[in-house]
């Protein structure tokens, strides 16, 4: 026999090395579809316990960006998790279709002014469009669901079935109309949530401005004083001092608001204390917080004394005259004094001008003192423009305006200071544009208000429900507690046309409902069942009313109007838990959810108004638990923009490294934080992933040429280490399911990195290749190394198929050629769970433990001895382990085993104080097969460059 015929056991597989992602994923995706196999998934699950994730609507405008990768990865893998624990986890995906952000689009193609019919049809298509867009982004993500049949909020089914339950919540009580200051975008034309609100640094003029005395003989008593001091024969002109950002709001204001308990002062000054631009004031007195005074003062370039002080309840219900009372007759008009506990010493005077119309506090103060909605001042219109009729800044843009009434101020003795301040202030999130709170009649849902045959209101009830819901990561809790306890009444009312109607009819005279509302609502919602929300473009008053059975003298067409306001878009997706697990898709689906996931913005977006819904429906959230991730940034931290050209785009990604490389990104990143990503880091977890890739490749290679029907060993038969690898693997398999339940997939992808690297690559499978390649093809030792080898790869497939499951899904093929896909599979059942009880595993896992920690030691010892060219390879040594008594005894237990083990040519064991590792180069000649260095070598004159070990192995004999 020539050396040549001394071949080793080197075998094949059709899983490549190369990963190509790039372009074997595509392929892979349309495998899936074409196979159906999402749905082979829910068929071999049926019947298990269900657990929901409710998939959060994306909007249905533009392509993916990387935080909808991050989404919808997140998402993927919880479902993939979920179904290898035993559940029947569906995915149905939804996309948010109605809103402004399309209506703008449309403005942009099709230009303004169009007909509302005309805007919700070309809307529509336009959203279909986008929705077929992403919708091929995500699978190409590698993202399995109910792609053919997703929800969308702008099915006619889903409109029908929201308008349905706005009915619901009107019945009970929770949604009233009426005035108050909601947020108000000029370029929307619309009030805005709270959810589409940001805040941006912006410059506006801050304005200190004085409202004369009205009624001295009141503010003397106040002050305790007999009246008020003279100047020069003549009553001193007073002023009491307020100071705001806002100087427009001016034109609105009805009230002054001090706080009850605040002391204040009434300050002297003279001419000669007065500056150029107070010269005007020939004398005067001042009304200010004391605690403000020197502050006030200094800035308005004034001294004084101090005549007298009051508690701030003495002041109240006190009139001031209007700053422009002598400027225009329009202004001739006076401002109480109301108290208010929400007035703070941080900054300003002390003193707060209260314009109910364009504040929330003011409002609700103004409101609380008697002031009715028809005495409410309202001049600023939709576009941010002063109504044309308005006295002296008619048809000023407010934010012109502010300059023209400084001015004007000046020229009245009325200010005392103006400067421009940088602060921060309310945005429109799509426009970028400032914001402010107007006053408009709007629909509300109430969160203070009892509604009838409830005990509670919205938002002790919703507060309750924040109780009651696990948090992922746990501060989410407070964050979502935060913002239900301080926020005011939901604005449900939009002015837009691209939305679903607030159908219902209201008189033209009164503003009361119809009588029969609910009726009505159900006969447009049957419409828009078959037509959509452009039905109810088309319904008159007339056709509604037709056919009434409760219409009576009352209600006649001619006194009703449709509403024609839309609802807010966040009511479109935060009612899904009814349109959508309890209405179009509630044979799959169920309420509550197990779980939401979105991005940590949505405590004031989806999570929020769901929330609201729910409990205003339901009494209880629609969810079990709700997890948060946070937002990407570049590899500095920064946030990402187009025009500072840091973006990462998944698509990218895809065609380049591949999809499998984006979704261990964010599986190995903490997502409870700012997820980082850039070109480096991406090559990192390139690097990460050939590991995971090699490492499948060496297990598929060597099980190759195994068949499980004829060659697997049962366990008992196995050595010991290979009963090791299966218990390591079976701890592997709950560390990953713990770490999955919590939702921690950074631990689990680390743990599965770790594993591929250093419990197979540096340890069992380093030490398992001289029984692969050397032992007989059909022993009973190699085949007992296979038979361990395809347990662990049947276990690591199904765990690593949520995170890269277009890696495991190829090799799964190859591993399992009859198997459809590896996502129907549960976790595996290892013997080494049926055959060694977990304390046996614990043991066993601690003895081989201890091994590797000597291994670690000798390997340390072999690369020095290498470095200093003692030797070549490992198995050019033989190792001397003198050690103690205990540590000598454990080395014995392996008894022979310890030069594979240590992958050297000898071991030779003493017993000594102290552990001693010394490294010699063997003096036997090496085997040509199996690259030991042993004595046998030669014995056998046919074959004298192979050793009696490996000619056993080859069935030759040793002689």
């Amino acid at each position: 026999m020539s050396e040549l015929d001394y071949s080793v056991n080197l075998t094949d597989t059709a899983f490549p090395m190369r990963g190509d992602l790039a372009k074997r994923e595509p392929a892979m995706v349309e495998y899936w579809q074409s196979n159906k196999v999402y749905e082979a998934i829910r068929q071999a699950h049926k019947g298990r316990p269900k657990f929901i994730l409710h998939d959060g609507p994306p909007y249905a405008n533009g392509s993916i960006h990387i935080g909808h990768a991050v989404n919808k990865v997140l998402k993927d893998i919880i479902v993939k998790t979920r179904g290898l624990m035993g559940f029947d986890a569906p995915y149905v995906p939804g996309w948010d279709c109605h809103g402004m952000p399309i209506e703008i689009q449309i403005e942009k193609q099709h230009g303004k002014n169009l007909p509302t019919v005309e805007v919700q049809a070309k809307s529509r298509a336009y959203a279909t469009t986008q929705i077929a867009n992403q919708k091929t982004e995500f699978q190409r993500l590698g993202v399995l669901g109910q792609w053919d049949n997703p929800y969308r909020t702008m099915n006619f089914a889903n409109e029908a079935n929201e308008l349905r339950f706005l009915g619901r919540l009107m019945e009970k009580g929770y949604v009233y109309r009426g005035l108050k200051p909601v947020n108000w975008c000029f370029d929307c034309g619309s009030a805005l949530a709270e959810a589409e609100i940001e805040y941006a640094d912006r410059r506006d003029p801050a304005i200190d401005v004085g409202f004369a005395f009205a009624e001295p003989d009141k503010i003397a008593a106040a002050f305790g004083l007999q009246t008020l001091p003279m100047s020069q024969g003549h009553m001193s002109q007073g002023h009491i001092v307020i100071w705001t950002t806002t100087p427009w709001t001016l034109i609105a204001n009805q009230a002054l608001n001090i706080h009850p308990e605040f002391e204040y002062a009434l300050v002297q000054y003279d001419a000669k204390d007065a500056t150029e631009k107070t010269a005007a004031r020939a004398a005067g007195l001042l009304i200010l917080a004391s605690d403000r005074l020197t502050s006030c003062l200094e800035r308005y370039g004034l001294s004084g004394a101090i005549i007298a002080r009051c508690n701030g309840r003495a002041l109240a219900g006190i009139a001031f005259h209007h700053p422009l009372a002598n400027a225009h007759s329009a202004y001739a008009r006076t401002a109480p004094v109301i108290l208010a506990d929400y007035v703070t010493l941080d900054s300003g005077t002390g003193v707060v001008h209260s314009a109910p119309a364009y504040g929330v506090e003011d409002f609700n103060s103004c409101k609380a003192h008697g002031m009715r909605d028809d005495q409410i001042l309202t001049p600023v219109m939709s576009d941010g423009k002063y109504h044309p009729d308005l006295a002296l800044f008619g048809g000023m843009s407010i934010w012109d305006a502010n300059k023209a009434i400084g001015l004007a101020l000046t020229e009245q003795g009325s200010l005392f200071k103006f400067e421009m301040l940088a602060h921060s202030y309310m945005h429109c999130w799509r426009h970028k544009t400032a914001t402010i709170y107007r006053a408009t009649s709007q629909w509300f849902a109430s969160l203070d208000g009892i509604p009838k045959n409830q005990s509670e209101s919205l938002r002790s009830a919703a507060l309750r429900g924040v109780a009651a819901t696990a948090f992922y990561p746990a501060w989410g809790q407070a964050r979502l507690h935060g913002m239900i306890a301080n926020r005011p009444d939901w604005t449900l009312s939009r002015q837009r046309q691209w939305g679903v109607p607030m159908a219902f009819l209201t008189h033209k005279v009164t503003g009361e409902l119809h009588p029969n509302t609910p009726a009505l609502i159900e006969k447009i919602a049957a419409r828009i069942e078959q037509e959509g929300i452009e039905a109810w473009q088309k319904m008159t008053v007339a056709q509604l009313l037709e056919g009434d059975s409760n219409n009576n003298n009352n209600s006649k067409a001619e006194d009703y109007q449709k509403n024609p306001d839309t609802l807010d878009v966040w009511f479109d997706s935060g009612s899904t838990h009814f349109t959508v697990l309890r209405g179009s898709h509630a044979d799959s689906l169920q309420f509550p959810a197990d779980l939401y996931l979105e991005g940590s913005d949505q405590h004031r977006g989806w999570f929020h108004s769901s929330l609201l819904t729910a409990v205003m429906h339901d009494g209880i959230p629609p969810y079990k638990a709700l997890l948060t991730h946070g937002f990407v940034v570049d590899g500095e931290g920064k946030k990402m923009s187009k025009s500072k050209g840091n973006t990462v785009a998944p698509q990218e990604v895809c065609n380049s490294l591949g999809a499998d490389i984006l979704r261990l990104w964010i599986a190995n990143t903490d997502y409870s934080g700012e997820l980082t990503i850039s070109p480096e880091i991406l090559k990192r977890v390139t690097e990460g992933y050939r590991r995971m890739r090699n490492t499948i490749r060496f297990l598929l290679a060597n099980t190759s040429d195994f068949d499980r029907q004829k060659h697997y060993v049962p366990l008992e038969q196995r050595k010991e280490i290979d009963r090791f690898a299966l218990a390591q693997a079976q701890q592997l398999q709950v560390q990953l399911n713990g770490y999955f339940e919590q939702y921690e997939f950074h631990a689990a992808t680390t743990r599965l990195l770790s594993y591929c690297s250093e419990d197979l690559g540096s340890f069992y499978l380093d030490i398992l290749k001289d029984r692969l390649y050397t032992h007989g093809s059909d022993s009973m030792t190699r085949r007992a190394a296979q038979s361990t080898l395809y347990d662990i790869t049947d276990n690591f497939l199904r765990l690593l198929a949520p995170i890269l499951s277009f890696t495991a899904e190829e090799a799964w093929r190859v591993f399992k050629p009859q198997a459809l896909t590896v996502f129907t599979e549960t976790y595996a059942s290892l013997p080494a769970a049926k055959n060694i009880n977990a304390q046996n595993d614990n043991a066993l896992i601690g003895r081989y433990e201890r091994l590797r920690a000597l291994r670690s030691r000798v390997n340390k010892q072999l690369e020095q001895a290498r470095t200093e060219g003692l030797i070549g390879a490992g198995l050019d040594a033989q190792v001397e382990l003198i050690l103690t008594a205990d540590e000598l005894a454990f080395a014995h237990s392996f008894a022979d085993e310890l030069k594979y083990i240590f992958i050297v040519s000898d071991v030779v064991l003493a017993l000594g104080e102290q552990e001693q590792i010394i490294i010699k180069a063997s003096t036997h000649p090496k085997c040509v097969r199996c690259w030991h260095h042993t004595d046998s070598v030669g014995r056998n004159a046919a074959h004298p460059s192979v050793c009696a070990r490996c000619l056993n192995h080859l069935g030759i004999g040793a002689t």
